[in-house]
């Protein structure tokens, strides 16, 4: 008897194998969950919130630019042979790379903490989402594309996300008077805890090259 073409022996073996691949093409996609803290939301005094607001309002650089430094190429390549399993496409990697650098340095931060900062906190998944609703690189809350930024503002996207994450530590290192410990529990949501400070911490040691750091940032 005729079989109903849904029946299995109707599925070739080319139709299985591209199921397959649209499947772990969603699954790539799909918004990856992450166990990450979230930031706390607190009121900012009018100032602070302005200064922010204009912080993460001012344009971006081109990675390409960035690159022209001499320092910024050498700490780029020295670091994606580091990145080079976690993010595997060369492009990618050079861009989320170029960017980290840039940003970090510009909130006056350390660009190997970002980088442990981000492996802690999302591995490194462009679109992870914590528990709490954290998204992209730095687990950025929502919350705060409404306190110091636009509704145009993805925080899915590389640039945006670093900097947030980026301004958000900086704003706590502020207010915790320059105490990373602190401001990395208050990062997380986990302030007095010291199980996330001291995985980043751990993490950035990984990643240190201070001799290839941003000038102002060396030590």
């Amino acid at each position: 008897m005729m079989q109903p073409p849904s029946h299995p022996r109707f599925f070739s073996r080319s139709a299985a194998r591209f199921l397959l691949a649209a499947a772990l093409l969603l699954a790539a996609l799909a918004p990856v969950t992450t166990q990450a803290g979230a930031q706390i939301y607190e009121p900012l005094a009018d100032s602070v919130r302005e200064a922010l607001s204009a912080i993460v309002a001012d344009a971006p650089v081109a990675p390409e630019r960035i690159r022209r430094d001499p320092l910024a190429a050498r700490w780029i390549d020295a670091q994606s042979e580091r990145l080079a399993r976690r993010v595997p496409d060369p492009a990618e990697r050079e861009e989320l790379l170029a960017t980290v650098y840039y940003e970090s340095a510009r909130a006056g931060l350390d660009p190997e903490l970002v980088l442990g900062l981000i492996e802690v906190e999302s591995g490194f998944r462009k679109y992870a989402v914590s528990t709490a609703g954290a998204r992209g690189y730095m687990q950025v809350m929502p919350f705060w594309v409404g306190l110091i930024g636009t509704p145009q503002h993805n925080l899915f996207h590389l640039r945006t996300n670093l900097r947030y994450g980026c301004t958000i530590l900086r704003h706590y290192l502020d207010l915790e008077k320059g105490d990373l410990y602190r401001a990395l529990g208050r990062y997380n949501g986990s302030l007095g805890r010291p199980e996330y400070p001291n995985a980043v911490l751990a993490t950035w040691r990984k990643y240190r090259q201070p001799e290839l750091s941003p000038a102002s940032l060396r030590r």
